[in-house]
């Protein structure tokens, strides 16, 4: 029998001073027993508590609801409801976060059913989650600064709008790669430089970030500042490369120019000189389309560059493409958009305006890598209407 006394007092114990509190409910949550370390956590009495007071009754509201409408419910269905995530309201009108899990229980064979509760400290869980939830937020927050910060910088080097330049409509578009949040190489402009000439730039500075940006920027820049003084395109592109090579740049990049005036047949003459860039397309009336331009030496590398000009007179109907890497060498696995599924394309839509011309290119182009562009994508379009 002493034996008997020993266990049950090391039972007895082990209830009042276990590492979690235990509740014994009648089904509709009033309390009939209670452990002496839910009393220490929460400061209430037991002879409060067994009184007639209900589980529901220390919870604030919201979990007060949530008890009422969702767990007790589920309690029911299923036998047993674990790790349900309430606030209690200790004596001293404190929280306390914690863990609840609770059974369905016969206490005798045949008698009433009781509901079993017992429940664990969350603050320190707590904590973590509503800081995993600041983290994320912040997370978010300057997510959104850092593509906001992007869509900026970029946009200073994407005008808002071509301004209309005589005898020719001007279509342009720009697709950043993948989600946009990071500030790209790619620029262009179209600029009056004289009464009745014209430039138009197209480049594509090597990298992405703020240091590519600085490039990028000075480029652009640099090009509407020497243009009224070149003596051709390729000086311009000259004047651009004397920039890239000076202290700080550090980064080179490809890019086009073409001046714009009226030519000798009283159409559009376009001069163009390549600075590693891409040549432009050319896509006549007839449906022909080749490349306009000679090869050239890529800018912001060697002091001495090797550059070409190559003039075009336009016809009514011409339409000329300029564009970067990102349109050409798009991929798809290991399949390229190519410059020469880009002449199809523009012979297929060379009908449209400048406008139309270029946003279909710029959609196929997209479509092509399945929406996600690998790399950035610009380009402008020039039509003889």
């Amino acid at each position: 029998m002493a034996g008997t006394d020993d266990e049950l007092a090391r039972l007895r114990t082990l209830y009042e001073h276990a590492p979690c509190g235990y509740l014994s409910l009648r089904p509709d949550g009033t309390i009939t027993r209670v452990n002496r370390t839910f009393l220490d956590w929460t400061g209430h009495r037991a002879e409060d508590l067994l009184g007639g007071t209900r589980f529901q009754e220390l919870l604030p509201i919201g979990d007060r609801i949530y008890y009422e409408t969702h767990f007790t419910p589920l309690l029911t269905m299923q036998g047993e409801v674990r790790e349900i995530a309430v606030d209690l309201r200790c004596a001293d009108g404190e929280r306390l976060p914690v863990l609840v899990n609770s059974t369905l229980h016969p206490e005798e064979p045949g008698g009433p059913a009781a509901v079993l509760v017992s429940v664990f400290q969350a603050t320190d869980r707590r904590e973590y989650e509503r800081e995993l939830l600041h983290a994320r937020g912040r997370a978010r927050e300057s997510e959104a600064r850092v593509r906001q910060l992007a869509e900026t910088l970029q946009r200073s080097f994407i005008p808002p709008a071509l301004p209309p330049v005589p005898c020719l409509e001007v279509g342009d578009a720009y697709r950043p790669a993948g989600a946009g949040d990071e500030v790209g190489g790619d620029f262009y402009d179209v600029f009056e430089v004289s009464p009745g000439r014209w430039g138009l730039v197209l480049g594509d500075v090597c990298g992405k970030g703020v240091e590519a940006a600085v490039v990028t920027s000075l480029a652009r820049h640099t090009v509407r500042a020497v243009a009224a003084e070149a003596d051709s395109p390729a000086g311009v592109l000259r004047r651009l490369n004397s920039s890239l090579l000076r202290p700080g740049a550090e980064r080179f990049c490809t890019a086009v120019y073409a001046g714009i005036e009226r030519g000798p047949g009283g159409g559009p003459l376009l001069t163009v000189s390549l600075g590693g860039h891409p040549a432009p397309l050319l896509g006549t009336a007839a449906g022909e389309v080749r490349s306009i331009g000679r090869t050239g030496d890529l800018l912001g590398v060697f002091e001495d560059v090797a550059l070409a000009d190559e003039a075009v007179e336009l016809r009514s109907g011409d339409v000329v493409l300029f564009f970067t890497d990102g349109v050409s060498e798009a991929r798809r696995g290991r399949e390229l958009f190519g410059e020469e599924r880009l002449a199809d394309l523009l012979s297929e839509v060379r009908a449209l305006d400048a406008d139309g011309i270029t946003a279909r290119i710029a959609d196929r182009v997209l479509d092509f890598q399945d929406g996600v562009p690998r790399d950035d994508i610009a380009l402008v379009t020039l039509k003889v209407p």
